[in-house]
């Protein structure tokens, strides 16, 4: 048996091990070992240790912990609860106020932290039982909670965003920037679909009683500012600081971290607790995603050794498909398989397969990497995995998961309707980049 084959042969037990049950990154771990000792003899033991050592001291990772830290910070930091509420009251004469206020707030909070699971719980704490409170439909609630969370694995700064930087040796300043205008699109269609139906259907999200919106404006308007203004002086200050060039994305990611404590601490809450909190919850989430991506690595590096994405690459460019059908199917494949894997190991280990795809058509890379983040957010969204659905019922244990997948799916549909917005007009992502960097 070849190596290229031998190759085909590790894909399919790396899937079958997966979806048997097994946890993903020992499964890579083994399943790579097993396979490169096979094929590679001992040189995979060299393979392994370099591939270890060359991920954990990759710089710009060292922003994951930083951005993943700012984030729990910022959670306990309690700024988005003001922030809600100062739209619940400003919007609450209107139709879907709740629904406002929820995406709005999300999309803030994603602009503040790459953690989805994160914001889906932070979201949740804030939007579900005022809506459950209001009458709001718990289809469209869970879908507004869920799919408004899930921004935050697209808007800077994303996590998924500085690890495909990495993967595929872009910039993760331009990623960033290429990322802005289909995360507020995906926010926008949020917006018309959620206020649409509460118009059509005023039962689905009715106006805030007139009890419940007796506050003088000058209340108001101060919930409105202190809750706005140092998140969005926060988020211009990183984002700026990094976008501009000032600062490498780990640099910006530390500036970041040290502008969230000294939110937290004008706001009261840098208690002990908090600090100790949001250390081990970073170390927690840091150390699941250097597992998972220094696995990853070692696999992708034995599957790439033998040689199989180059049959692959070969074998579907010689169908002599035209190249929009054969874009079409690389986001089908990674739609589908999103449901079983995590984004780590699609980034690391299936994005590199279809990078020679890309180069040979000479299309954009920096476009194809959007486009398959725009899709990976869908994932999050897809049955039978979902993980924003178990966020949600985990805070809200009384909504039941089929109505929350009910709910979901609208959304899941609207950010299919994103990927393909910005397959068929790249300057969706491309616009910014060459504003900001030029060519």
């Amino acid at each position: 048996m070849s190596l290229e084959v031998l190759g085909l042969v590790l894909l399919a037990t790396l899937f079958a091990v997966i979806c048997a049950g097994f946890p993903i990154s020992f499964t890579l771990m083994v399943v790579g070992f097993a396979f490169g000792y096979v094929g590679l003899g001992e040189q995979v033991f060299h393979l392994l240790t370099f591939q270890i050592f060359s991920t954990m001291m990759e710089p710009v990772l060292a922003a994951v912990a930083l951005f993943t830290f700012m984030g729990y910070l910022l959670e306990r930091a309690g700024l988005m609860d003001r922030l809600f509420r100062a739209f619940q009251l400003l919007c609450g004469s209107m139709r879907g106020s709740l629904y406002l206020a929820t995406i709005v707030t999300a999309t803030l909070f994603a602009a503040a932290t790459g953690i989805t699971g994160a914001s889906v719980t932070v979201i949740g704490l804030m939007a579900a039982p005022a809506m459950q409170k209001s009458g709001y439909s718990q289809r469209l609630a869970a879908g507004t909670i869920t799919a408004g969370g899930t921004l935050g694995i697209l808007i800077p700064p994303s996590i998924m965003l500085v690890v495909m930087g990495a993967v595929l040796e872009l910039s993760v300043a331009r990623l960033f920037v290429a990322a802005i205008v289909p995360g507020l699109l995906l926010s926008a269609l949020y917006l018309v679909y959620t206020l649409t139906w509460s118009y059509l259907r005023p039962a689905v999200g009715p106006p805030l009683p007139a009890a419940e919106r007796s506050v003088s404006r000058a209340d108001v308007l101060r919930e409105f500012v202190v809750g706005l203004v140092p998140p969005g002086a926060l988020i211009l200050a990183t984002l700026g600081a990094i976008l501009s060039g000032f600062a490498t994305p780990t640099e910006g990611a530390a500036l970041g971290c040290l502008g969230a404590v000294l939110v937290a601490l004008a706001h009261r809450r840098l208690t002990p607790w908090i600090v100790k909190d949001a250390v081990f919850r970073t170390a927690e989430t840091t150390s699941m995603v250097m597992i998972l991506l220094t696995a990853s690595n070692f696999f992708g590096a034995v599957f790439s050794r033998f040689g199989t994405p180059r049959l692959i690459a070969e074998s579907v460019l010689g169908l002599d498909l035209p190249p929009a059908v054969l874009i079409l199917g690389i986001l089908v494949v990674t739609f589908v398989l999103g449901w079983p894997l995590e984004w780590v190991p699609i980034v690391v280990i299936i994005m590199p397969m279809f990078v020679p795809i890309i180069t040979k058509l000479e299309l954009p890379l920096l476009w194809f990497a959007i486009l398959m983040a725009v899709t990976l957010q869908t994932c999050w969204l897809s049955p039978p995995v979902a993980l924003s659905a178990y966020y949600l019922k985990g805070i809200m244990p009384q909504w039941e998961l089929k109505e929350i997948y009910l709910g979901m799916a609208p959304f899941m549909l609207l950010q299919i309707l994103g990927a393909l917005l910005v397959f068929l007009f790249p300057e969706l992502a491309l616009m910014l980049p060459r504003l900001l960097y030029g060519r």
